[in-house]
């Protein structure tokens, strides 16, 4: 399966990703992102894990499942370009918006603004198609909680 979605992704002209796909594509860009610091700390999982639950009405088992597939998607993969593009696809825009929310909780989980972080926000946002201000709301929306 993991190999199967890598493969996809790779392709030139990837075909929009079946549910299931899109959903490991997006767990995987939250893995990339809580990594992307050097400091895959508990705080970050804890949060990825509460967004697949709540996005996805996982329980504890179906959670740990998707994030260990999520992590190998993330540590093979090559580049952040085809989770984005995978995702934009496959989601439409408001989805989108709630996916920068979901980023920015990862990138807030530990209660710092990485710097790395804070870059690949910035890169990701624009490859979804999600404009300076709405990432910078979806922030703010998300330091208020």
């Amino acid at each position: 399966m993991i190999a199967d979605l890598l493969r996809r992704l790779g392709a030139p002209k990837p075909e929009p990703l079946p549910d299931s796909d899109a959903r490991l594509a997006l767990t995987a860009l939250l893995v990339r992102l809580a990594r992307s610091d050097g400091d895959y700390a508990t705080e970050e999982r804890a949060q990825i894990g509460e967004t697949l639950a709540a996005r996805y009405g996982l329980d504890p088992t179906g959670v740990e499942t998707l994030m260990r597939e999520a992590e190998a998607v993330e540590a093979e993969a090559p580049d952040t370009v085809r989770f984005t593009r995978a995702i934009k696809e496959a989601v439409a825009y408001e989805e989108r918006i709630v996916v920068i929310e979901a980023l920015w909780h990862i990138a807030l989980a530990d209660g710092k603004r990485s710097a790395d972080e804070d870059a690949l926000l910035r890169m990701v946002a624009p490859m979804l198609g999600i404009n300076d201000r709405d990432s910078a709301l979806a922030r703010q929306r998300v330091a208020k909680l």
